[in-house]
């Protein structure tokens, strides 16, 4: 999975947070479906969930910022969207430290963040930059 132009928004800061999903991401797939044991990908897939726990909160606040800095009309749906995911991966980084990730859950939860990811950003992220062109170019 990897970044394609056709993603970009045309905001530098969230295009290269974009990016750096999109890279970690792809890398997470990559992982949880390789060939190697399980108890080999433990490590990494713990670096990732604990990666997006984090990374999704600085990304969704800077977006969130970003969208209030320009008045766009959308940001109240939009950080209801991104309320619902963080607590989607919340659960899932939760299961994980409580009662130990399956490779099952792993390779959802990789699933499950591909989709969002794609949908979101082709979907919702691109209104924010239809919006910053149709006033006029971007607002830095």
């Amino acid at each position: 999975m990897m970044w394609k132009e056709k993603y970009k928004v045309g905001v530098p800061l969230i295009d290269e947070q974009h990016k750096e999903l999109f890279k970690r991401l792809s890398e997470f797939i990559q992982v949880v479906q390789s060939k190697i044991p399980w108890e080999e990908k433990l490590e990494s897939v713990r670096e990732t969930m604990l990666f997006m726990k984090e990374y999704v909160i600085i990304h969704f606040e800077a977006e969130e910022a970003y969208q209030e800095k320009i008045k766009y009309p959308g940001i109240e749906r939009h950080r209801e969207v991104h309320a619902a995911f963080k607590e989607e991966v919340n659960s899932y980084v939760t299961l994980f430290e409580q009662k130990g990730l399956s490779e099952e859950k792993a390779q959802e939860f990789s699933a499950k963040l591909m989709t969002w990811l794609i949908m979101h950003v082709c979907q919702m992220d691109q209104k924010i930059g239809e919006y910053v062109e149709n006033k006029g170019g971007e607002i830095q």
